[in-house]
């Protein structure tokens, strides 16, 4: 222990050494005579927790309170006494950690009481996130050492503690950025969570595991060769094996097809300059043929929590397939630890203000807001959903991305920018073609919304949205502007108001502009979107009609002789028919 501890303290300045030392002390002296359920000293926990975010190079206050993370729950010492001896910031890390250890995050009965407990307990782990999110980060790295001696538990506790850091602590790894976290977790509770699974995926994947290996091993002097022939400088070339459980996801979009999964095995290249990565990939390219819709662009588009990296799958050496990535240490410290890989320090070396370091994360500050609006299991477990599943980023129409969850609508996205202009949509344009507002959005799209002054929201938009924010604007929405208009039926915009401008509930009136429809109208083949009809040509059922699609009101339904659209712009016509 002494040796671990010495390997620890050099990493710091000496009075960060006698910080970390007098907390050693205090811990080892605190849990004397406590024993592991493996057999160990449980002192040795403690040691490999502030090991870890040792490595990860967080401050000697983080790396004092991992050190004593488990003292206020497991010993007589109070948190006066802990603020006495090393300070407030330890102090309130350790009393942190400490409730959030004392919550249960999953519970094994599906009756009320037990969910709305659960739900307690999962908003006190996000308010702790909001606070500091080194409070998390310490108990992420304690949830690690003991996942890695699990089988030591009853099989009882195995599976449920498997599966409480599968659905809570792997995704909220993943959301900080620190993928090799999130994998060692996924992995280490997947044999305990899905044990039959586990076992076929191992058997099942064992031999092409091998053979994809031990071709990319073979390849990457060869690209390497290259690559130096070209003077581009290789800092690393190596094989990276895609996890166990991220595999087993994946598999699950193929049927279940291991030979379908071509990132089974994939060559990873680490260059010096962002300059390098592109230069890299010209020469890949011009050597190998690269599969269509394969190449993605993770540098100019990061992915929502930081990912960067370029990603190309290309018929290599001897015709096989074989996935690239392609990046620099940066890049690739900031893809293994996330916001871990730069938190503590500024360029003069000197500790950074933690909350300046949240603010880079604009989801964490969220939460606070969200999180005051949930009553139910149900709303947590969307907020579940909405910020630990997997993400999407969005582009606006001047290149500004919005990080949204998986299967956001335009409707989130419109929200995501300010309520107000989620309020007045009247329809959306995705990568330039108009869409249903209920349309699912996919990474890299690029969505412009379309919004009418006298627009105002659906409360069918409720079913739409999936972010709690979007819910939230619309539900205050109609509790400031009054009852929504009885001829309202669809779950589009029905264009039927101004935004009251005060608090008092007032009866909003319909305009005449908009017809009480008879028969609906199908616009560019989609059903239920949102369309008002032209005062100049009045079109009815037995005209033949088009829609125009204008800057600011939206679709515009015209007779397709209208002399208004005989001089438009045909670019922005749309397909339209009478159901």
């Amino acid at each position: 222990m002494e040796t671990v501890l010495a390997d620890i303290i050099a990493r710091f300045g000496l009075s960060d050494q006698t910080l970390i030392e007098q907390a050693f002390e205090f811990a080892q002296h605190g849990h004397e005579g406590q024993v592991r359920a493996s057999g160990e000293p449980y002192i040795t926990h403690p040691l490999q927790v502030a090991t870890f975010l040792a490595d990860l190079g967080f401050d000697a206050s983080t790396v004092a309170a991992a050190l004593l993370h488990d003292i206020l729950e497991d010993t007589p010492v109070t948190k006066g006494e802990l603020e006495l001896r090393f300070g407030k910031e330890v102090a309130f890390l350790v009393d942190g950690v400490t409730k959030l250890s004392a919550i249960t995050l999953r519970g094994t009965r599906k009756d009320k009481k037990s969910a709305d407990l659960q739900t307690e307990s999962l908003k006190k782990m996000f308010f702790a996130m909001a606070e500091d999110l080194r409070v998390i980060i310490i108990k992420l790295a304690d949830r690690l050492h003991n996942m890695n001696t699990l089988r030591y538990l009853p099989p009882a506790d195995r599976e449920r503690i498997a599966r409480e850091t599968m659905e809570i602590y792997a995704p909220i790894a993943g959301r900080l950025g620190m993928g090799r976290l999130k994998g060692e977790l996924d992995d280490l509770a997947f044999p305990f969570a899905y044990p039959a699974e586990y076992a076929w995926l191992k058997k099942t994947i064992k031999g092409k595991y091998e053979s994809r290996l031990h071709y990319i091993e073979r390849t990457a002097p060869l690209v390497k060769r290259r690559l130096l022939d070209a003077d581009i400088p290789v800092i690393d070339i190596h094989a990276r094996a895609k996890r166990m459980w991220s595999l087993y996801e994946k598999l699950q979009r193929y049927s279940m097809d291991p030979d379908k999964v071509l990132d089974l095995v994939a060559m990873r290249i680490i260059v010096p300059e962002i300059k390098d990565c592109y230069a890299a990939m010209g020469v890949i390219h011009a050597h190998y043929k690269p599969m269509p819709g394969r190449v993605k662009d993770f540098i100019a588009l990061p992915k929502p929590n930081g990912y960067r990296s370029l990603h190309t799958t290309v018929f290599c050496e001897r015709g096989r397939i074989a996935e690239i990535q392609i990046r620099t240490p940066e890049m690739h410290d900031h893809a293994e630890n996330g916001i871990a890989s730069h938190w503590a320090y500024t360029e003069a070396g000197k500790p950074r203000a933690v909350s300046a370091k949240q603010q880079e994360l604009a989801w964490v500050n969220q939460l606070k807001n969200v999180l005051r609006d949930i009553k139910t299991s149900q709303g947590m477990a969307d907020l579940k959903i909405e910020f630990f599943k997997n993400r999407i980023f969005v582009l606006t129409p001047h290149g500004d991305i919005k990080d949204l969850p998986e299967g956001a609508t335009p409707l989130d996205f419109a929200y995501s920018i300010h309520s107000e202009l989620g309020h007045r949509t009247t329809s959306a344009l995705v990568n330039g073609r108009i869409v249903p507002l209920s349309s699912a959005l996919q990474s890299g799209d690029v969505a412009e919304i379309i919004k009418g002054k006298e627009a105002r929201p659906s409360k069918g938009w409720l079913h739409i949205v999936k972010t709690n924010q979007a819910a939230k604007h619309i539900r205050s929405w109609f509790n400031n502007s009054g009852p929504p208009d009885k001829s309202e039926s669809n779950s589009e915009p029905s264009h039927s108001s101004r935004l009251s401008t005060g608090t008092a509930r007032k009866k909003v009136a319909r305009p005449k502009t908009i017809a009480a429809h008879a028969s609906a109208i199908l616009i560019d083949g989609q059903d239920g979107m949102a369309y008002r009809l032209g005062k100049c040509c009045t079109p009815t059922t037995a005209s033949p009609v088009i829609g125009y699609l204008t800057l600011t009101r939206g679709v515009t339904v015209h007779v397709v002789d209208c002399a208004n659209i005989k001089t438009a712009d045909k670019q922005r016509l749309l397909d339209a028919q009478w159901e």
